[in-house]
């Protein structure tokens, strides 16, 4: 996996060289811990991609998860407006805590054994809102250039047509996926994920046309949900 390039922020180091550092899931946003930074694990950080701290305890370099190997690989990066704080967005390994609980910040502490459950596998549904936002910047762009403002442009018919052009190949994907031999499922596996990915992208475009926001549609899911 090739290490992110991020440009190191123009920190305003505290007493001690240190600057709080705060540690987000980017998946859901979920704050997992705090701990401190100095030069050394900030450079450390940026050029291995795994986050580094600096231990006040033992006073060096620590490697989150050097030694549980619930190690945090660094998204994304950013300091608050007086250069006294970072932001780091991470996908972790693995929990966090040396409680064995996700976050830090989670209130009961869990007990490590092989009986504990493990913690629900999170989807990223998060990032979608990425993609709608870059939906709505597209709407006012030249047609010519942009294949959403083309779809746009041609009213609730095109984004509707192609939605159900994408439903019947997510249809035969799955089909196809459903009787693949082991040899043939990576591909045909594959196709369906790529399928369902057109499906998704053009009914955000149809919605988009439509002044539908997901967040009614979301609203809609959690009403039937607690049915």
């Amino acid at each position: 996996m090739t290490t992110p390039k991020f440009l190191e922020p123009a920190v305003a180091w505290g007493v001690g060289g240190l600057v709080p550092a705060i540690v987000q899931d980017q998946t859901d946003g979920r704050v997992l811990m705090l701990a401190y930074m100095d030069a050394e694990a900030l450079a450390a950080t940026l050029a291995t991609g795994d986050v580094h701290f600096h231990s006040r305890s033992r006073d060096r370099l620590w490697r989150k998860g050097e030694t549980s190997g619930n190690v945090l690989r660094l998204l994304d990066i950013a300091v608050d407006c007086d250069g006294d704080a970072l932001l780091l967005q991470v996908d972790p390994t693995g929990p966090t805590c040396h409680r064995n609980t996700r976050s830090c910040f989670d209130q009961a502490a869990a007990v490590a054994s092989a009986e504990a459950p493990a913690p629900p596998s999170l989807q990223g549904f998060e990032w979608l809102e990425t993609l709608w936002s870059t939906l709505a910047a597209r709407a006012t762009a030249d047609p010519a250039s942009s294949y959403t403002a083309r779809l746009l442009a041609g009213g609730v018919d095109l984004p509707a047509r192609k939605v159900a052009e994408e439903a019947t190949e997510v249809l035969m994907a799955a089909k196809d996926d459903a009787v693949a031999t082991a040899e043939l499922r990576g591909a045909t596996r594959d196709a369906l994920t790529g399928e369902v990915a057109d499906l998704l992208y053009h009914t955000l475009v149809l919605m988009l046309e439509r002044e539908l926001p997901p967040a009614a549609v979301i609203a809609r899911l959690r009403e039937r949900h607690k049915a």
